[in-house]
């Protein structure tokens, strides 16, 4: 194949996954964001990169924002939102930290292409995107792509998109959320 053959093909694929996303699980999602002030954020590898990139975007919307790992972030409560990005749903150790953030009393969400993963069964609620995940094991958008290239690039533009929608919902601009950027760079 070239790189127009590629391409195309990914775009397809990618669109599939739109096409199958549900629509009201999609906005049970946004809900529990909207009305959370606190929100505790974990994935890793590729797909806590795109995590990363929505944790930080959820604070230019004005949410106070803790990424697991980092040393400042404080304990968690009851009332506080934990979002767990685990795509399998069997990776261990992020399953280990749901399981804490549930004895927490944190109201708790796992983002998964594999919603029949331990994590499903362990999360109050789930968000699965339909696409081809490393080690999954339902029914999704197969992919050309190695391992778990489409949930992870898929992960960039859904989470973007839900910013958005969070924007609009939130009666925000865009100069609004640019004045939370970070400003000593």
């Amino acid at each position: 194949m070239d790189y127009k053959e590629l391409y195309i093909r990914i775009l397809d694929e990618h669109k599939g996954v739109f096409e199958k996303q549900n629509p009201e699980q999609l906005n049970a999602f946004l809900d529990l964001i909207y009305v959370h002030k606190r929100i505790f954020i974990l994935g890793v590898g590729r797909e806590g990169i795109a995590a990363r990139g929505f944790a930080m975007r959820l604070m230019h919307l004005g949410k106070e924002v803790h990424w697991i790992w980092d040393d400042t972030t404080p304990g968690m409560n009851k009332g506080d939102l934990f979002i767990v990005i685990n795509g399998s749903g069997e990776i261990g150790h992020l399953n280990y930290v749901l399981e804490q953030a549930v004895k927490a009393g944190a109201v708790t969400s796992v983002v998964t292409g594999s919603p029949s993963g331990k994590a499903s069964g362990v999360a109050n609620s789930l968000l699965f995107v339909p696409a081809a995940v490393y080690n999954g094991r339902d029914p999704v958008v197969e992919s050309m792509q190695p391992m778990g290239n489409l949930f992870e690039q898929h992960l960039f533009m859904l989470f973007d998109i839900m910013v958005m929608l969070l924007e609009e919902r939130l009666q925000l601009s865009h100069d609004e959320m640019a004045a939370r950027h970070r400003n000593v760079e």
